[in-house]
This record gives structure tokens, C-alpha cells and sequence, in this order.
């Protein structure tokens, strides 16, 4: 699916939900006006443009990140009470250019693609092993230290863009935090910020200290 500076795109803004390309994102779809956007996105191109609204914002109609990520429906379950399950494929990251005045319950933008290089999978960069194995160390570090159970065999078996974008997916960072890892350049500078994110975010948890 080729995806051109100028396309329009209609929006599920979410805050702490990230998709990445070729990462997938599961969804259930309950609101009215997002259950339209996916009943409009099946019956078009099956494409929704996900984005995080800016911390602080109203609920109606927040303030938007610049940079969101579109996706693909790639599986959708439709329930019997109107809502949907779907999961959705990332295709691109994408820069928010304008606001579309639109007459559908959800929003709708219009979106450039130029600055980001989300090619195929065997385009993106290969961690150096020291840095595989320090963010393995410290993501083991940081559920020790929550508590989380985590399946590291499973793990281990991971490619590089996998273990990456996962943990930034599942991390429970702040939003301002995941908007960063989003706009990272590539894995292995995204690698770098989940480290930094999960030294910091330990020792916050110690001091109170929060992430501006």
C-alpha cells in the first residue's frame, strides 16, 4: 500500500498506545465515533492513523503529537453489541500537516510521510550485540523491580526491531516518554532511549522524581 504526502487519514487519538511499522497493536473499539472510523476504514482502505493526544488536553478534542503511526486493520472481530476487537498492522509513521475539516464523528488530517524511512524490515538497523545485551539486562532489571513475569526465553528469540519496539509498546512509561520512543530515528536509538527510560523510571519510583 503506498502511502504519498498529502493523504488523508482518519484518527484514533489514544495516549500511551504506540504502533510501529510492521509492529501490530490489538484494539477494542467502543465508542460510537470510533466505531464508525473503523466501519468507514472497512469499507475504504482499512487503514487507521494512530496518534497520541498531547498530555493536559480535553477529552473531546485534545491537542495532537506532531507524529503518529498509521496502521492497517489486519484482523477484526465485530461483537454483537456494536463494538470491535480488531488488531492493527503499522505500515508508516507519519507527520501530522493540518487538520482536515471534516463532517464525520471522528477526526480526520492530513498527513506527510516524507521524513521518515519505515522501509521493509530487512532495511532497519541491526543492534550491535553490547547493546542487545544491555537493554536485555536492564528490561530483566525493571520487571524484577515491578514485578512483572516475563516469559525471557521467549524473549531471547526476539528479533532486534521486536524486543525494541515491544518494550516500548508495553513499558509503562509516561506519554511524553512513549512519544519520544516513537520519534526516534531508527532501533537502535530507540534501544538506547528504552534504556535511559528504564534507568530513569527505576529510579523514580526510589525519589518521586517524574520525567518533564
Amino acid at each position: 500500500m503506498i502511502l504519498k504526502t498529502g493523504a488523508r487519514l482518519s484518527i484514533f487519538p489514544l495516549g500511551g498506545a504506540l504502533l510501529f511499522p510492521r509492529g501490530t497493536l490489538p484494539l477494542h473499539i467502543f465508542e460510537p465515533r470510533y466505531r464508525a472510523l473503523v466501519r468507514d476504514s472497512l469499507a475504504r482502505d482499512r487503514r487507521i492513523a494512530m496518534i497520541q493526544p498531547r498530555p493536559g488536553q480535553s477529552e473531546k478534542n485534545p491537542e495532537l503529537f506532531d507524529i503518529g503511526c498509521v496502521g492497517r486493520i489486519a484482523h477484526v472481530e465485530a461483537l454483537e453489541d456494536g463494538c470491535f476487537n480488531l488488531v492493527l498492522e503499522g505500515l508508516s509513521r507519519f507527520r501530522l500537516l493540518r487538520e482536515l475539516d471534516a463532517t464525520t464523528p471522528f477526526r480526520q488530517i492530513e498527513a506527510g510521510f516524507d521524513d521518515f524511512a519505515d522501509g521493509d524490515e530487512e532495511d532497519q538497523p541491526v543492534l550491535p550485540s553490547i547493546l542487545r545485551a544491555e537493554l536485555e539486562r536492564e528490561a530483566r532489571a525493571f520487571a524484577d523491580a515491578h514485578g512483572y513475569v516475563v516469559d525471557w526465553d521467549g524473549v531471547e528469540r526476539l528479533d532486534d526491531e521486536a524486543l525494541v519496539n515491544g518494550i516500548a509498546q508495553i513499558a509503562p512509561f509516561d506519554i511524553a516518554a512513549k512519544q519520544a520512543l516513537l520519534e526516534a530515528p531508527d532501533v537502535p536509538d530507540r534501544a538506547d532511549l528504552l534504556i535511559q527510560f528504564m534507568r530513569f523510571f527505576s529510579r523514580s519510583d526510589d525519589d518521586g522524581a517524574t520525567l518533564q
